[in-house]
This record gives C-alpha cells, structure tokens and sequence, in this order.
C-alpha cells in the first residue's frame, strides 16, 4: 500500500498538480502578509491596514472633534484589540481555505480514482500481492496526504506570519487544519463512490458539486417550514442526513481558528459518519467490481 501511496504523489507530482496547488498557498500567506500592517505601541495597537483600508474597531464618536473615543469593540472575545484583529483574518483565512482549498483539491485530484480504473493500469495493479481494498487505499492515502500537507503548508504559514509580526499566539487556530481535512475527506467520499460505479472523472465531480448545491440549500434558515407540509419531512431527514457543509464552515472552523468554544460538534459529527458509509460502499462495490 505504500508503494501505492508513493506512486500516486509522484503521478501528482508529474501532473504539476502539486507545485500549483502549493503555489497558490504560497501567494495566499504572503499576500496576507505584505498586506497586513499593524503599528504597535508598548504592546498596544495603534493601528492597522490590511489591504490599504484601515482597520475600524467600533468606539464611540466625539460629535465634536469626530475623534472615536471610549473603548473600540474587541471582535470574537480578546483581550485586546491587537488579539481581536488577529483572531479576525485567522478566522477570514480559516473559512477562505475551509472552501476554496476543498474546491481546488478536489479539482486538481478528482480525476485520480478514474485514472486508477483505466484498462491496463488497473490489470496490472490487481496482478501485484495486493487485495482490492489495499489498492483503492493507497490510491485514498495518496490524495490525503497531498490535501493534508497542502493544508498544513498553508495554515501553518498564515499562523506563523501573524505570530511573528504581532506576537499574538492562538496555537488552537491549528485545528481548524484536521476539520477542513476531515470535510475534504467526506467531499472525496462523494468522487471515490461515483468514480468506482460509473469510471467517469466527470460524474465524479457532477455528484460532488449537487451534494455540495444540496448542503448550501438545505442550511438556508427555517427551510422546512417554507414549504408544504408533504414536503416537510423529506427536508428534514435530508437536512439530518446531508453533510453539513455550511454549517461546519460558518460556525465550527472559525470557532476553532479563534480559540472560542465550539457550540455544538453535531454538522461535523454527522457530515463524517455519511463520509465513512460512502467509503465503505466504495471498497465494498470496489471488491465486487469485474476487471
């Protein structure tokens, strides 16, 4: 299984899809880092740019003299207003790379299962001392570790440029890593099943994109009760049913990047219990599947 592993990073690697991937990562954090600039005093904020645009903080305005006086609005519970800022573009770059970074992965590694199927590769990949299972697997393997060094690249430069140019440690925005990989991971369950039953890179990607419509329709707000009441209970057992999708984006992945306690783990908790049973129908119908 490392073998296979080890030969889907290289074919990744051929395919140039790693070096874009990891280049765009990288104009992501140094970007954010060239446009952030804070001017502090004796440990205290004195002011901020991000983008050229000065950062606002809330406060009361002086009819007066126009000046904001009395104490600014310190986002996401800080302590400070320097902390606040912070705990604001890591939560901003959080989100960002919770749904950009899934899209872009999945895009540049939807094809791979397909790929993997193909006459000629997959004859001599069964013909090799490997089951079924340990094929499909290190073929998964390879697209995870690629996905969760990608996000480790580029969270973890976002999260050590804004420690060393405000000082502000949030080492808890580092988890937001494992949850944006585990909904990458429920995402790729979606490419893996429909790659396995149809052959097809393309149906493959049509199937994620209507799960991922499906998610973002069923989380608009009182959805259930905007419709006819015969429709009702199939809103809802999807609703229970559908990976969460926005709701672990909106509330989960900032919550964690800002350090506040997460209000409930249900959206990630169900989203990965759908993401294991598409995995276990992929290998299952994998296993059964005539060559």
């Amino acid at each position: 299984m490392t073998g296979l592993l080890l030969l889907t990073l290289r074919e990744l690697r051929a395919k140039k899809i790693v070096l874009g991937l990891f280049v765009v990562a990288t104009l992501v954090w140094v970007l954010l880092a060239s446009a952030l600039q804070l001017d502090v005093v004796d440990g205290s904020l004195a002011g901020a740019r991000l983008f050229g645009q000065e950062a606002e903080f809330g406060g009361v305005v002086d009819p007066e003299t126009g000046e904001v006086v009395g104490e600014p609005e310190v986002p996401f519970g800080a302590e400070t207003v320097l902390e606040g800022l912070v705990f604001a573009a890591e939560a901003f770059v959080a989100g960002a790379a919770y749904w950009v970074g899934i899209l872009l992965a999945l895009f540049a590694t939807g094809g791979l299962i397909a790929s993997l199927l193909e006459r000629g590769q997959v004859d001599l990949l069964l013909s090799k001392p490997l089951s079924r299972a340990q094929v499909l697997g290190g073929r998964l393997l390879g697209v995870g570790a690629m996905m969760l060094a990608l996000l480790v690249y580029l969270l973890g430069a976002v999260w050590l440029v804004m420690t060393l140019k405000t000082g502000v440690w949030n080492p808890r925005f580092l988890l937001a890593i494992g949850v944006v990989f585990a909904m990458f991971a429920v995402v790729y369950g979606v490419v893996a099943l429909v790659s396995v039953w149809t052959e097809s890179a393309a149906l493959g990607f049509i199937a994620t994109l209507a799960l991922l419509f499906t998610s973002l329709v069923l989380a608009i707000p009182n959805l259930a009760l905007q419709v006819k009441a015969p429709w009702r209970q199939l809103i809802q057992g999807l609703h229970a049913v559908v990976p969460q999708f926005p709701g672990v984006g909106v509330r989960i992945v900032p919550q964690l990047a800002t350090g506040q306690p997460v209000a409930t783990w249900v959206p990630l908790l169900t989203s990965l219990a759908f993401g294991l049973a598409l995995y276990a129908a992929a290998f299952a119908l994998f296993r059964r599947k005539d060559f």
